[in-house]
C-alpha cells in the first residue's frame, strides 16, 4: 500500500476502523494501572492526521526517563477509571483538555516491561480527535512535544533500530536523530493502532524475556 494513502486518510477513516475492532483487555482489577491518550489532529484538509508524542523529561527515578511517549501516567485512587487518568495526565503534562474532545476508540491493553523484567502494570490507551488543540503548555515532566504525521510513522526511511543494554529494538525516528526515537511500549501501541487502519508497521518486534 503506497505511503500516499495515509496522506489522504481522514479522521472518519480512523473512527470507522476503531469502531469495527474489539480491543484485547487485561481484566484484572487487582493490577496497578496506567493510561495514555493517543491524540490526533488534522492540521489542514488533505494533509492527513498527526499524532501527539512527548519526550519525557529526564529523571533518575523514572524508568522511562527521556523516552518518546504518549501523554499519560499512573491511575490515581481519585481517578474514577483509567480513561479519566489518561485525560487528567494529558491536561497536566501538555495543557490539553480532552474533556470536550471525541474519543475515537480504545487500543489493546499492554503490560509494562523495563530492562527485560516484567512489571505488574497494565497500560491502557484511548484514541482522541482534538479538533483545535491550540498551543500546548508543557509541565516539568515533559521536555518537548511533537505533532507527527501518521505518514511519517509508516515511512521505511524513518524506521531505525534503538539500542539498549539487552539488544536492539525496532524504532521510528520522529525528530532529532538519537533523541526522538519511538520504541518499546509506545512503538507497540502504534503497531496496534496502525494495523487497525490497515497499514501495519514492519513485523520487527521481538518479545524479550
Amino acid at each position: 500500500m503506497p505511503l500516499c494513502w495515509l496522506a489522504v486518510l481522514e479522521i472518519d477513516d480512523v473512527r470507522r476502523a476503531l469502531a469495527e475492532r474489539e480491543p484485547e483487555l487485561v481484566e484484572d482489577p487487582a493490577r496497578p494501572r496506567a493510561a495514555v491518550a493517543v491524540v490526533l489532529r488534522e492540521p489542514a484538509p488533505g494533509r492527513g492526521p498527526e499524532v501527539l508524542l512527548i519526550e519525557r523529561a529526564r529523571h533518575p527515578l523514572d524508568p522511562w526517563s527521556g523516552h518518546m511517549a504518549f501523554p499519560g501516567g499512573r491511575v490515581d485512587p481519585t481517578d474514577p477509571h483509567p480513561r479519566a487518568a489518561a485525560e487528567r495526565e494529558t491536561l497536566e503534562e501538555v495543557g490539553l483538555s480532552l474533556a470536550g474532545e471525541e474519543a475515537l476508540g480504545r487500543l489493546d491493553d499492554l503490560e509494562g516491561r523495563h530492562a527485560g523484567r516484567p512489571l505488574s502494570l497494565v497500560i491502557s490507551a484511548w484514541v482522541y480527535h482534538a479538533k483545535e488543540p491550540g498551543e500546548l503548555s508543557l509541565n516539568h515532566e515533559v521536555e518537548t512535544a511533537l505533532w507527527v504525521p501518521l505518514a511519517r510513522l509508516v515511512d521505511p526511511a524513518h524506521h531505525v533500530e534503538y539500542p539498549t543494554p539487552i539488544g536492539g529494538y525496532p524504532g521510528i525516528l520522529v525528530g532529532e536523530p538519537d533523541r526522538h526515537v519511538v520504541w518499546g511500549l509506545t512503538y507497540r501501541f502504534l503497531e496496534i493502532f496502525l494495523a487497525s487502519l490497515g497499514h501495519p508497521l514492519p513485523n520487527r518486534w521481538t518479545s524479550r524475556s
